[in-house]
């Protein structure tokens, strides 16, 4: 046993050094100028193509809403557009073969704050149904990519989009060249506090983030309790808002709701660390309701569960959600996880600093799923051109860039990184070039979408709300 141990420890690591000289002498493989380049397959598949074929493993009748969601905007299409995009990046330029754990759909909607295990505020990526351990490169193409695609949405203009990718990826640069020199216990306990985020924001945007703060501090089970809940006969039930809340009598294989729900808790309180099971089991199910979640998310199975604990203001609010193969498994290394919820859950434990307590998964009925915590102190940006103050992109952009290296040094080598990305700007400036190509090229799958909408090919539900 213990030879089968050592065997996974190096017996001569390479120092800090000799990693970033690794990185570094990759440029002459992988020009960094290259990464900027974008230029579309002549086999390129149909982008509404893709999006039909993940439709056949989704709800039927929830397919319409996930188009009307992505019609919203180009924005909201590249949202949506996780697969279209992977499909084009692995067509791309050949990456530098530095891997990390991937988010695998990354862009500026999907960060934000977070409560830890000690209740206190973190920024960081927010959601992991697409990651996969994959070449680091392809988030931050996304999240440049959405940058402009967002700018574009909420009214900047080119200079500020621009602004926007330069900051993100300076931001990226420079934190990984401080991660590169961290000490791994170190690094796996830094996360960005909240005196972090208002020490690099200035201005509205430091007020603007307080308020999110703030707004998140409230954000508790209790907050959604009242918000979510109808006090009936004396009893809290879930609000439905059909067809996106639903309360359903049965699933589609005839089981009972009630049921099935006491089965999809007792099999996912086995993939529990023993101390979270002791928590667990005080609670028990109060009420369940179907939700339609996101936006490329859109059609598959959801719910949500409300518990009680000891008395009725000690309420409990769980996500159940689909995890279907990550977009990316078709161009990297399949997943060593044969349960795609087991593969969410543990990928989100390697990228966030601060992992909900309740993370779990199980499967029913040859479907995997994943179980986390509804909002717990959750807060983000909303994407509305009325809401947000766009001169603040990019020092937000920064935020995301800086977010991003924390992931990937967590999962992936940040000296080699850091020595492939270097101190001047010359990645900056390829990935401006890439983010408004791709965020051009989305802006035309947005149009063959709205054009499929309109000729038939495909049905969008009357609102997307």
């Amino acid at each position: 046993m213990e030879e089968k141990i050592i065997t996974h420890f190096q017996s001569k690591p390479k120092t800090i050094e000799e990693r970033m000289a690794a990185g570094k002498a990759l440029r002459v493989k992988f020009p960094r100028i290259k990464q900027g380049e974008y230029n579309p397959s002549p086999k390129r598949a149909d982008p509404v193509s893709i999006l039909e074929a993940q439709g056949k493993t989704r709800l039927e009748e929830l397919v319409p809403i996930r188009y009307a969601r992505m019609l919203t905007s180009p924005f909201a299409f590249l949202r949506g557009g996780a697969a279209i995009m992977a499909a084009d990046l692995a067509s791309g330029p050949k990456p530098t073969g530095i891997k990390v754990q991937a988010c695998g759909d990354m862009h500026v909607a999907n960060f934000g704050v977070f409560a830890s295990a000690e209740r206190n505020l973190v920024f960081g990526i927010n959601d992991f149904d697409e990651t996969l351990p994959g070449p680091w490169e392809w988030d931050m193409k996304r999240l440049v990519a959405s940058i402009v695609a967002s700018g574009r949405f909420l009214g900047a203009n080119k200079r500020l989009c621009k602004e926007g990718v330069l900051a993100a990826v300076s931001s990226y640069r420079k934190r990984m060249h401080e991660y590169a020199g961290m000490g791994y216990l170190e690094l796996w306990y830094a996360t960005i506090k909240e005196a972090d985020i208002l020490k690099t924001l200035t201005g509205t945007a430091q007020k603007g983030a307080l308020k999110i703060m703030s707004k998140a501090r409230q954000r508790t089970h209790m907050q959604v309790l009242g918000k979510l809940t109808d006090l009936v006969d004396a009893k809290y039930r879930l609000h439905e808002n059909a067809p996106f809340i639903v309360r359903e009598t049965h699933l589609k294989d005839g089981t009972p709701v009630d049921a099935a729900m006491e089965i999809f808790l007792e099999s996912y309180f086995l993939s529990l660390a023993d101390e979270r099971k002791a928590l667990l089991k005080n609670y028990r199910i109060t009420d369940v309701v179907r939700k339609v979640v996101g936006v490329g998310s859109v059609g598959t199975r959801c719910w949500v569960v409300f518990l009680t604990g000891n008395h009725t203001n000690d309420p409990l609010f769980l996500q159940i959600k689909e995890a279907q193969p990550s977009v990316l498994e078709p161009y990297v290394t399949k997943s060593i996880y044969s349960h795609q919820g087991q593969r969410v859950v543990i990928g989100q434990r390697l990228l966030q600093a601060a992992p909900d307590i309740f993370l779990g998964w199980f499967k029913y009925g040859g479907l995997e799923f994943y179980v986390r915590q509804l909002r717990d102190m959750k807060g983000g940006i909303e994407f509305d051109p009325n809401k947000v103050k766009i001169e603040n992109l990019p020092q937000y952009s920064s935020l995301c860039g800086w977010a991003l290296a924390l992931a990937h040094a967590k999962s992936g080598d940040a000296a080699m990184i850091a020595g492939y990305a270097g101190n001047s700007d010359e990645l900056d400036q390829a990935m401006v070039n890439f983010a408004f190509a791709y965020a051009d090229q989305t802006e035309k799958d947005y149009q063959a979408l709205a054009a499929a909408a309109r000729n038939g090919r495909i049905k969008v539900a009357q609102s997307a709300e």
